[in-house]
C-alpha cells in the first residue's frame, strides 16, 4: 500500500457543506497532510491520482448495517466499500452475535437468519466463533483488520438470548437474577467500546418459527435497566426499531431518563400513500423533542423501499396473525402448500387485510406487489402487478397470488413497492431537521433487496437529477452530518490532520446499478447486489479500499479499517 498519495485537481467537498474547491490534497500515513498549496510540495514518492474533473469527498458514513455475522467471513464488507462506505456501524436494532455462549450459537444464528433475510446455510457455514464476549468479538474484528471502520452497538436482543437462552423468545419478565446479568454485559460491552444500545419493538421482528425477537416482548422497566449503564457512561446513543409501541414521545422520554440522544428507525416514518402524512408527523414531533432539550431523530431512507421475496419465505406478511402457520412451516414446501391452497387461511388473510395491525409492511394494496421472476411459461407475468392481472382474471387478488404461486411450485419471486415511492412525498421526509439519512441494512434482507448504495443514490438521484439538494448538502447529510449525530469523533471531514477517508466520484454519473444476483455467499447461497455507477475509488485511513472496478485485498488479508471504540459525549 502507498504511504502517500496526492489527489491532483480534485474538486473537494469537505463534508461540512461549504462550497467546493478545486485542490490538490496529499495523505501521508493514512492522514489528510495538506490541502491546495503545499501538498504538491510535499508529496516526494506520493502514488499520484488524475482527480481532474472529479469530485472528492469524506466517506460515506453509515449508521445503519447488519455485517455483524458477515465481517467474521468477510472482513471487506462487500458490496459497501465500492458504494462508498469508509465507517459503519453494526448491530443494529439490537440483532448482533456477541456476547454468546458456545451452546446458544445457532439459536441466535437461527433467529438472524429470520429476523435479517440472511441465509442460514451462509451464516453456520461462514461465522467465526472464536469470541464469547463482547470484548472478545471487538478483538476477533481487530484481529481480521474489517476494510471499513466499524462501531458495534451492544444489542438487547443478542444480550437477552445470552442471558436468558431460549426463554428470551418465550419469557417476558427475566428473574432478577438475570435482569442483573443483562445490565452487566450492556456495562461491559459500553466498557469495551461499544457506541451505545439498540433495540426494537417492531411487530415485523419475528425469529425462528416465528417466535418474536426478544427484545420485542420486554418491558418498559427491562429497557430502561439496560439504558441505565450508558447514562452512568454520559456518552453512548440508543437507537430501536420502535414499531407502533416507542413513540416519539417514547424515545423523548428515553433521552430525558438517559440524557442520550435517541433514534427511531421504522416504516411508520417513510412515505406512504396509505398515510401520506404520518411520515412528516412524526418528524415534526421529534423536533419538538429535540427543541426541548431531548434529542431525537429518526434514521431516514432516502430510497425507494422495495422487497424481493417468494412464498417460501414471505416475510413481508409474518406480522399477520393469519401467517403464524406459515412462520411455523419455517419454509417446508409441502407444509406450505397445504397452507396457501386452504381456503381458511386465505379468508383469515383477507380478514387480516381488512383491519391490519399498526406497524406492518403491507396494508392490502396489491398495486404495490408485482412478479418479479417466474417460470420460463410465465415470464410475460414479470413486472405486471397482482392488482392488474387478478383484474384480469376475474378473481380476487388473494387467491390469484397463492394459485398463481402453488402453479410456480413457490418458486416465483414478487417485488412489493410498500414505502418511499413517491419523490414528493419523500423529499420532506428527507430535509427535515429530525432526520439522519442512513438506513440501508448493508448485510442483511440479502434475497431481497440491497440499500447498501443508499449514499450513491442521494448524489445522483436526490442532487443532481431533482436538485433536491445541492450538492455540497448531499455530501454533509451522508458524512459530518451522521458522524455528529453518533458522536464519531475524526469521521466525515477533509481537514489536514483527519483519517483519510475518502471518496472519488464523477458528479456528472454518479448513482447505482440494477439489483443483480450473486452466488458468493458461504457455501455458494445467492444474494442481490448493486454495483457503483462513477466511482472512481474508495479509501479507508488512506489506504484504497476500492479501485473503480474491484474491492481490494491488502497485505496479509487485513484491511485498514479501525474497530471504533471512542466516542465523543
Amino acid at each position: 500500500m502507498a504511504e502517500a498519495t496526492l489527489f491532483r485537481g480534485a474538486t473537494v467537498y469537505d463534508g461540512t457543506g461549504a462550497d467546493p474547491v478545486r485542490a490538490d490534497l496529499l495523505v501521508r500515513d493514512g492522514r489528510v497532510a495538506a490541502i491546495g498549496e503545499g501538498a504538491r510540495a510535499g508529496a516526494d514518492g506520493a502514488e499520484v491520482v488524475d482527480a481532474g474533473g472529479l469530485a472528492l469527498m469524506p466517506g460515506i458514513v453509515d449508521l445503519h448495517t447488519h455485517y455483524d455475522a458477515q465481517l467474521t467471513w468477510d472482513p471487506g464488507c462487500s458490496p459497501s466499500p465500492a458504494l462508498g462506505v469508509t465507517t459503519a456501524v453494526i448491530g443494529n436494532c439490537g440483532f448482533g452475535i456477541a456476547p454468546c455462549p458456545p451452546a446458544l450459537r445457532d439459536t441466535m444464528l437461527r433467529n438472524l437468519s429470520v429476523v435479517e433475510g440472511m441465509d442460514l446455510g451462509a451464516l453456520r457455514t461462514g461465522t467465526r466463533w472464536e469470541f464469547e464476549t463482547f470484548a472478545g468479538y471487538l478483538d476477533l474484528l481487530r484481529r481480521l483488520g474489517p476494510s471499513l471502520n466499524v462501531a458495534v452497538f451492544a444489542g438487547h436482543s443478542a444480550i437477552r438470548t445470552a442471558v436468558m437462552g431460549e426463554d428470551a423468545s418465550l419469557r417476558i419478565e427475566p428473574t432478577a437474577a438475570e435482569l442483573a446479568a443483562m445490565v452487566a454485559q450492556v456495562r461491559d460491552a459500553m466498557a469495551a467500546g461499544a457506541i451505545g444500545f439498540a433495540s426494537s419493538f417492531s411487530p415485523n421482528h419475528s425469529g425462528w418459527g416465528g417466535a418474536p425477537m426478544p427484545s420485542t416482548i420486554a418491558t418498559d422497566a427491562e429497557l430502561h435497566a439496560m439504558l441505565e449503564p450508558m447514562r452512568e457512561a454520559g456518552r453512548g446513543v440508543f437507537m430501536s426499531a420502535t414499531g407502533s409501541r416507542a413513540t416519539p414521545e417514547y424515545m423523548e422520554d428515553v433521552a430525558a431518563r438517559t440524557g442520550r440522544p435517541a433514534f427511531i428507525s421504522t416504516v411508520l416514518a417513510m412515505y406512504s400513500d396509505s398515510a401520506p402524512t404520518r411520515g412528516l408527523a412524526m418528524y415534526d414531533r421529534c423536533a419538538e423533542a429535540t427543541d426541548r432539550g431531548h434529542e431525537v431523530r429518526i434514521q431516514a431512507s432516502c430510497q425507494p423501499l422495495t422487497f424481493d421475496f417468494d412464498l417460501h419465505t414471505p416475510y413481508v406478511w409474518y406480522p399477520l396473525p393469519s401467517f403464524a402457520p406459515v412462520k411455523a412451516a419455517a419454509g417446508d414446501a409441502e407444509a406450505l402448500a397445504r397452507i396457501y391452497a386452504d381456503p381458511s387461511f386465505r379468508e383469515a388473510f383477507r380478514a387480516d387485510l381488512r383491519s391490519p395491525p399498526s406497524g406492518v409492511i403491507f396494508t392490502g394494496d396489491w398495486t404495490q406487489v408485482a412478479v418479479a421472476i417466474a417460470s420460463d411459461a410465465r415470464r410475460d407475468l414479470q413486472d405486471r402487478t397482482i392488482a392488474s392481472l387478478a383484474a384480469e382474471a376475474g378473481v380476487d387478488p388473494i387467491d390469484w397470488l397463492f394459485d398463481f404461486g402453488l402453479a410456480e411450485r413457490l418458486g416465483a419471486r414478487f417485488a412489493g413497492r410498500f414505502f418511499n415511492n413517491r419523490d414528493e412525498g419523500v423529499a420532506p421526509l428527507i430535509t427535515h431537521r429530525a432526520g439522519v439519512i442512513t438506513l440501508s441494512d448493508a448485510g442483511a434482507h440479502l434475497g431481497y433487496l440491497c440499500d447498501a448504495g443508499f449514499g450513491l443514490h442521494l448524489l445522483g438521484h436526490w442532487a443532481r437529477e431533482t436538485g433536491t439538494f445541492t450538492l455540497q448538502e448531499a455530501v454533509r447529510r451522508l458524512t459530518s452530518h451522521p458522524a455528529d449525530a453518533y458522536r464519531i469523533p475524526g469521521r466525515g471531514r477533509i481537514v489536514a490532520g483527519a483519517a483519510a477517508d475518502l471518496l472519488l466520484f464523477d458528479p456528472a454519473t454518479v448513482g447505482i446499478s440494477r439489483l443483480r444476483a450473486a452466488h458468493d455467499l458461504p457455501g455458494g447461497a445467492r444474494r442481490l447486489v448493486r454495483d457503483p455507477v462513477g466511482v472512481h475509488g474508495t479509501w479507508v485511513n488512506g489506504t484504497r479500499t476500492f479501485d473503480g472496478t474491484t474491492i481490494l485485498g491488502h497485505a496479509a488479508g487485513r484491511g485498514p479499517g479501525a474497530v471504533l471504540d471512542r466516542f465523543s459525549a
